[in-house]
C-alpha cells in the first residue's frame, strides 16, 4: 500500500526543516532587501547629461593613454578601463574624455588568461593521472583478491 504523502521522510526532520526555513528566509531577505534598496535609489533624481560623443560624430585628438592616480579618482571616464582618450565632438566643438581599451592592456589581459588556462590544464592533467593511478591500484587489488580467493 502506497502513501499519498509525496514529501520524503528525511525532509520532515526538525534539523532539516530549520535549515530550510533559514535558507529560504535568507533568500527572501536578499530579494526584498534588493527591492527596497532599488526603490530608495529611484527616489533620488539626478540629472545626467549624456556625453557629446554618444550623440554626435567625434574625432580622437589624443590617443588612448593610461590614467594616473589623480585622474582615476577625479574623472569618471577613467573608471571602467583605467585608460582614457580625448575626443573632440564635431557639431558642438567640445573636448571631452572617453574611456577606451588600450592594446597594451588587452595584450596583458590575454597573456594573463593564457597563463591561467595553462595552469588549469596542468592542474587537471595531474589530477587525471593521480585519479587513474588510484583506480588502477584499486582494480589490481580487486583482481589480486579474486585470485587469492580461488
Amino acid at each position: 500500500m502506497e502513501s499519498d504523502c509525496r514529501i520524503p521522510v528525511a525532509c520532515c526532520r526538525p534539523r532539516v526543516l530549520v535549515l530550510h526555513v533559514l535558507f529560504w528566509g535568507l533568500v527572501s531577505l536578499r530579494v526584498f532587501g534588493a527591492a527596497l534598496l532599488s526603490d530608495v535609489k529611484t527616489t533620488a533624481v539626478k540629472t545626467v547629461v549624456a556625453p557629446c560623443w554618444l550623440l554626435e560624430e567625434f574625432v580622437v585628438t589624443t590617443e588612448c593613454s593610461q590614467c594616473n592616480a589623480f585622474q582615476t579618482r577625479s574623472w569618471s571616464a577613467c573608471g571602467p578601463t583605467g585608460y582614457v582618450e580625448r575626443v573632440n565632438c564635431t557639431r558642438s566643438n567640445r573636448d571631452e574624455y572617453k574611456s577606451c581599451r588600450s592594446a597594451v592592456m588587452e595584450e596583458h589581459l590575454f597573456w594573463k588568461f593564457e597563463a591561467a588556462m595553462l595552469a588549469l590544464t596542468a592542474l587537471f592533467a595531474i589530477l587525471v593521472v593521480v585519479r587513474q593511478r588510484s583506480l588502477d591500484r584499486l582494480a589490481s587489488e580487486k583482481v589480486r583478491r579474486q585470485i587469492e580467493s580461488i
